[in-house]
């Protein structure tokens, strides 16, 4: 494999990024092309406000087989390379690579970082990798321990967030008989008091015509919360407008609104991407909390996704009790950190 760094994203065709991602151990939203890109050129949101690019791509006869999307940072007591979409606001990260490629590409990419001398950049500082929000699953996992003994290297695992997620194998009404008997009738009994209230209660997926309108929208929805509200600083605002526009210029939004009394009370923004929902952020009007705007959305939403054959509902990052209402299991995303000795 011939690795190259890259100092900036444009030196890469999105579409062979995005042909390789398909195709990769790390096949979610947050691997493609236009979300690194996006992640990148807003810091996170701002998260990272000193950090160089290490974008590393690794060709076999001309062919794209690996990319590891990185940057260097001073974090966690190490000048540490992280991958690209760390920490807080991209649930799963991973290399894009094959996973008939993915050991060679992993034990070449860390021969080629320890090789690197490019003084600009500065990679002869890094002391260790750091990286988040691997997928339980990840072959990258096993890999890095694998290397890290090799190599002599300290090596650390850790479960770092739970990922709760609902199967989706048939109708409507068989996922609800996988739920809990008590919440089963709190799902069914809160959508139809909203449906008979007279309150022209409906749902709608939007459909985008003016973005920037149903951006706000959305934003202003999430706002309600004071949490929400506080994490939407001005440059996570920003962030949120690329990764809204990226998804739905690349075809994988999916946002969703409920209106009563002729108002948008609720809002669940998704990304419709491998046959699944990934549940990305929500917002409640609550001054209509008598409707329960949250709980009868999001129970249209996963109607929707069972009458349309997805697969499953991924809530990803976070163990807020309604997941567990309604019926979701956790999966893990982990924190590996290696430390050169």
């Amino acid at each position: 494999m011939k690795y190259t760094l890259h100092k900036h994203f444009t030196e890469i065709a999105p579409q062979e990024w995005n042909d390789l991602a398909s195709n990769s151990i790390a096949d979610t939203p947050f691997s493609r092309y236009e979300y690194q890109a996006a992640w990148w050129e807003h810091r996170g949101g701002g998260e990272w406000n000193d950090a160089q690019l290490v974008l590393v791509t690794a060709c076999e006869d001309e062919r794209l087989v690996g990319i590891a999307p990185l940057f260097l940072a001073d974090y966690d007591g190490q000048s540490a390379l992280m991958l690209v979409g760390s920490i807080e606001i991209s649930d799963y990260l991973d290399l894009v690579v094959r996973m008939d490629d993915h050991a060679r590409f992993v034990s070449g990419l860390l021969d080629f970082l320890l090789d690197m001398r490019a003084g600009e950049i500065r990679l002869y500082n890094w002391s260790g990798l750091d990286w988040y929000n691997l997928p339980d699953s990840s072959p990258t996992l096993a890999a890095l321990k694998a290397e890290s003994a090799q190599r002599g290297w300290s090596h650390l695992e850790e479960m770092y967030r739970p990922t709760p997620r609902i199967s989706l194998n048939g109708s409507f009404d068989e996922y609800l008989s996988r739920v809990d008997k008590k919440q089963r009738h709190e799902i069914r009994r809160k959508m139809r008091r909203a449906e008979e209230s007279g309150r022209g209660v409906r749902w709608f997926i939007s459909d985008m015509n003016d973005a920037e309108a149903e951006i706000d929208a959305f934003l202003s929805l999430m706002e309600h919360d004071e949490g929400k509200a506080e994490f939407l600083r001005d440059a996570m605002r920003g962030q949120m407008r690329a990764v809204i526009r990226a998804a739905h210029e690349n075809g994988w939004l999916w946002l969703a609104f409920l209106e009563a009394d002729g108002k948008r009370i609720a809002a669940c923004l998704n990304f419709d991407y491998g046959n699944k929902l990934w549940g990305y952020n929500a917002g409640v009007n609550r001054d209509f909390m008598e409707l329960s705007p949250g709980w009868v959305l999001l129970g249209y939403v996963l109607q929707w996704a069972c009458e349309n054959n997805r697969s499953e509902f991924d809530f990803m990052r976070g163990d807020e009790e309604y997941k567990y209402r309604f019926g979701a299991v956790n999966k893990y995303v982990m924190r590996v950190k290696l430390i050169r000795n």
